[in-house]
């Protein structure tokens, strides 16, 4: 037979420090499924944000698979070069938690032209609705087939499609013309833009066809004014595409109504376990003094553990300096230019961080965090009192013993950060 159906595909994964593991899966397994299979074989920690990424070095185009594709179908379009990825993504499902934060007002044609404010939870429910006719607008660079030039074009995307105006701001039929159709395409970040493509600005995407001939010229490149407005355009296509409720199942988004917070955001109090009993400390003053003091009670056992003889061969000077290191969230010696491609890849989230080495100051390290889709970076200082080495970001107003403490304090107080560490940027071998 010139094909016969296989039951079972060997597919190969990558994680990003460049091992791999060959895993057989059935032919209808899904991107959901694989993953938690991966979690399982890999030993790390199920928090719903781990992703499968379709990687295409070579033209420099990846994207993180929804939970219903077929792996193996995804495959069979895939071309020699590319490959999977397992990778954290913690924007996987964060459209559904802050709508506000993915879909501005001004690029949303219904809050343009009834200057009305939406809640999030009807935001939510008129992208998802299939009756509905929602529209993503503003203007875009788009690259011309087979050129290198670029055009400042307005464009709308749609269930139908994503168009340009041959007129101005024209939304008149006459003046509308198709620049790629949704359904047998798929949208794709492009990693090398300024550099593969002359694009404009750093915050290029694609469209990709599905079944293509030559996939160097029949890509749609398009390229965004800042990183919000990209996002707004990929996640709409993603909603267009493949989040489509039925008219009589809108009950199933009453439970987006209300803001959604994560596991590990529910889970982070301050508490106080002083007294006979653990209570939870409102005031963030309280919950500081409360974490400076453990930290002093930790430093004095860890010193009368060494004087009556630990097992731990170091001191707990040494200790403090390198107990950080076994870490998920700190990287060692990364530039600054890895901490931004680390913190891209895996969502670009509020409170999403890492630490690394400081590479202008040895002694020092670096907190890198993202905010409002923003990545800043906070330097961490040593600092001695009393003979003692702390750490801190503020000058010396809040001393921690080591990393770990000031990670811990700083998932439960803001401090002097824009908002709280909750997402580690994490890389697992596999």
């Amino acid at each position: 037979l010139p094909f016969a159906f296989c039951p079972f595909q060997i597919i190969k994964v990558f994680s990003e420090d460049g091992t791999r593991k060959v895993v057989e899966i059935p032919a209808d397994m899904t991107a959901r499924d694989l993953c938690q299979l991966l979690v399982y074989k890999s030993h790390c920690l199920n928090d719903n944000s781990w992703a499968l990424v379709e990687h295409h070095p070579v033209l420099g185009l990846e994207r993180c698979l929804e939970d219903h594709e077929m792996v193996a179908q995804v495959q069979a379009s895939m071309t020699s070069e590319g490959r999977f990825l397992f990778r954290k993504n913690y924007a996987k499902y964060e459209f559904f938690t802050n709508p506000l934060n993915f879909f501005p007002e001004q690029m949303i044609a219904w809050c343009q032209e009834t200057s009305s404010t939406i809640p999030p939870s009807q935001l939510l429910q008129n992208f998802l609705n299939s009756s509905s006719c929602p529209e993503i607008q503003g203007y875009l660079y788009v690259k011309e087939m087979g050129r290198k030039s670029w055009k400042k074009l307005f464009v709308f995307l749609r269930r139908s499609g994503l168009y340009f105006s041959t007129k101005g701001t024209s939304k008149e039929p006459r003046h509308l013309q198709l620049l790629s159709d949704l359904e047998d395409s798929n949208i794709f970040t492009v990693i090398t833009g300024k550099k593969l493509h002359s694009a404009p600005t750093d915050y290029e995407f694609c469209i990709k066809p599905n079944k293509v001939r030559n996939e160097g010229k029949e890509l749609r490149m398009l390229c965004a004014e800042d990183e919000q407005s990209r996002t707004c355009w990929m996640t709409a296509f993603r909603l267009f595409k493949n989040y489509k409720i039925p008219q009589q199942r809108k009950t199933l988004l009453s439970h987006f109504s209300t803001p959604v917070r994560s596991v590990s955001e529910n889970s982070l109090v301050a508490m106080d376990f002083s007294g006979t009993i653990g209570r939870v400390i409102a005031n963030p003053v309280e919950a500081q003094s409360a974490a400076m003091e453990e930290g002093h009670a930790w430093r004095k056992r860890s010193q009368r553990m060494n004087i009556l003889g630990s097992p731990s061969p170091l001191h707990t000077s040494s200790l403090s300096t390198v107990i950080h290191r076994t870490q998920l969230w700190f990287h060692g010696r990364i530039t600054r230019e890895e901490s931004h491609r680390m913190v891209m890849q895996q969502g670009q989230v509020d409170g999403l961080f890492l630490l690394r080495d400081s590479q202008s100051n040895p002694k020092a390290f670096v907190l890198t965090l993202c905010h409002h889709q923003k990545i800043k970076h906070f330097q961490i200082l040593p600092c001695e009192d009393d003979g003692q080495v702390f750490f801190s970001l503020d000058d010396g107003s809040t001393k921690f013993t080591d990393l770990i403490q000031l990670v811990e304090f700083y998932q439960l107080n803001r401090g002097v950060l824009p908002c709280r560490l909750k997402h580690p940027c994490t890389i697992v071998a596999l």
